[in-house]
């Protein structure tokens, strides 16, 4: 029978469904150095946030096939160590979605009614009733940012409540939207119309601090602004600044940029603000299900059938891991530029509808179907809240009406290898080329039809403009106004004296206000930051 290590405490229902299927041992609060000394005896490893699954742990366990994680994020593990053991990673991503959207709602109804402030003042043996005037939430407009599984829930009750639902996510599928009675806009509209402003999208570079001063400017007055997703997609500073002039109303927040919380966190400290100690999955249900889930996936990869949620390649073999490795990385990184070009980059025209990779060269038997997923992973990491890999993003390509289409062909070109990603958005479509040299080595070697040479790495700056003297000289001037240091330089033309394409590779970000003068220099046409760190 196969023996399966609990190294955090997960739910009792959990831990029984795997005593049903395996051995059990349940021994929280192991460090590195004693979990490498036993993990070696077990088949499968189960944890939550506090065990730490390192490349040392697992090395040390040999017989391990699978390591599930009792929660959404796997910080904690180190996936691409797991990949390359041929050990397939499992997590629960479904577990707390009713849970964190009733969470929304609730701060919602209390940011509305001032409920908190209301119980702190009657026990205080305060009874003021005209001091806690609230608002309804009945025909009013909540605009959600990020519609993804949790997004979709809140909406669902919101429309409950019969307010006006308003939604922003570049790859939402459109039609699924509809059936949910929500409206797709641009950002902008979004924090334009709002009168209620909830947000669900993963933190990451694209979406830290996405709510600063100039969006919060652009808002209602009296909008109020809830966030249980993740703490720094929101400038708390600013937003305090903003409840104190009275253009915010109030906010609820249950996530921080820092946790735990302090005492000086300026929206801590006003009176106008709901806060929570981040308990968006902290309900019995959510903690039971979590736990059910991973016990379920795990019982079903050790008895040999395929699980839910995997989080990387399932059972791929280490020698074809490692040699697909460049082009993995190639992908993602491919996929992430073409996707911030079409969204970001001028042009396009709605949220992506098709993505279509061509192969040309030498392949030899190897999977080119993982690298297409390794593509869409790329290109959906920084949209979307849900946990995206190589295994998943086709599903959630799918889910959101994007059309994936793969070919290839045997001719080989200039390069031995060229894997090539177009991605069409409405009536325009965004291109990338690029090959990949030994382990290391990675070129993207074509942009929308330029010629160019560059390594998909970093802050890249990427503009369109006219081929003539002095553009390239006066953006290089403003970068260096602005201490912006260039680490490498590409220029690619069709014809002589038409468009060209400039690629700057940078050391250091580039401010919106910077990025909004380049684009005024005399000859420019487009110009956009691409991050691939």
């Amino acid at each position: 029978m196969a023996k399966v290590l609990v190294a955090d405490p997960i739910a009792q229902e959990g831990i029984a469904l795997l005593r049903q299927h395996a051995d059990v041992d349940v021994r929280p609060k192991l460090g590195e150095n004693d979990l490498i000394q036993i993990v070696g005896d077990y088949d499968a490893l189960v944890v939550r946030s506090e065990t730490r699954v390192t490349a040392r742990v697992l090395e040390a366990g040999n017989r391990l096939r699978v390591v599930g994680r009792a929660g959404v994020g796997v910080d904690n593990i180190d996936v691409e160590a797991a990949t390359g053991r041929g050990i397939l990673v499992v997590n629960s991503p479904h577990g707390n979605t009713t849970a964190a959207a009733e969470l929304t709602v609730a701060l919602m109804l209390s940011l509305a009614r001032r409920i908190p402030q209301a119980d702190a003042a009657l026990r205080a043996g305060v009874w003021d009733r005209k001091r806690f005037v609230g608002t309804e939430v009945y025909g009013r407009t909540i605009g959600i940012v990020g519609l993804g599984r949790i997004g979709l829930e809140v909406a669902r009750r919101c429309r409950a409540f019969g307010m006006k639902v308003i939604a922003h996510d570049p790859f939402a599928n459109a039609s699924l939207a509809e059936q949910h009675g929500v409206t797709l806009m641009a950002l902008d509209n979004v924090l334009r119309s709002a009168d209620f402003i909830s947000l669900h999208v993963p933190l990451t570079d694209a979406t830290k601090g996405m709510i600063g001063s100039r969006e919060l400017a652009r808002m209602k007055p009296g909008v109020r602004i809830i966030n249980c997703a993740r703490g720094g997609i929101v400038d708390e500073r600013a937003l305090a600044d903003a409840i104190q002039s009275g253009h915010v109303a109030g906010a609820a927040f249950d996530v921080f940029s820092e946790e735990p919380v302090g005492p000086d966190n300026p929206l801590v400290q006003l009176d106008a603000a709901v806060v929570t100690p981040h308990l968006g999955a902290s309900t019995e249900q959510a903690q039971v299900a979590v736990a059910l889930d991973v016990a379920e996936q795990v019982c079903d990869v050790l008895e040999g059938r395929p699980a839910r949620s995997p989080v990387n390649l399932p059972n791929l073999p280490a020698e074809t891991y490692e040699a697909l490795k460049p082009y993995l990385d190639l992908g993602r990184r491919m996929g992430s530029l073409v996707g911030q070009l079409a969204v970001a980059g001028g042009g396009a025209s709605g949220p992506v509808e098709v993505v279509d990779v061509r192969y040309a060269g030498d392949f030899g038997d190897h999977p080119t179907g993982m690298i297409t997923r390794s593509v869409l992973a790329g290109l959906l990491t920084p949209i979307l809240s849900d946990a995206v890999n190589m295994v998943n993003a086709p599903m959630l390509a799918e889910a959101r009406g994007i059309r994936v289409t793969e070919s290839s062909t045997p001719s080989r070109g200039e390069y031995s290898a060229l894997v090539s990603v177009t991605v069409g958005s409405g009536t325009s479509q965004r291109s990338v080329s690029g090959t990949a040299f030994g382990r290391r080595q990675q070129r993207v070697v074509e942009v929308d039809g330029y010629e160019v040479s560059f390594v998909p790495d970093g802050i890249l700056l990427m503009t369109t403009h006219r081929d003539r003297p002095g553009t390239i000289g006066a953006v290089g001037t403003l970068l260096g106004r602005n201490n912006v240091n260039i680490a490498g330089m590409d220029v690619g033309r069709k014809q002589e004296g038409g468009l060209a394409l400039m690629v700057l590779i940078l050391d250091d970000p580039v401010a919106p206000e910077l990025l909004a003068q380049i684009r005024q220099v005399d000859g420019m046409e487009t110009a956009c930051i691409v991050n691939l760190s």
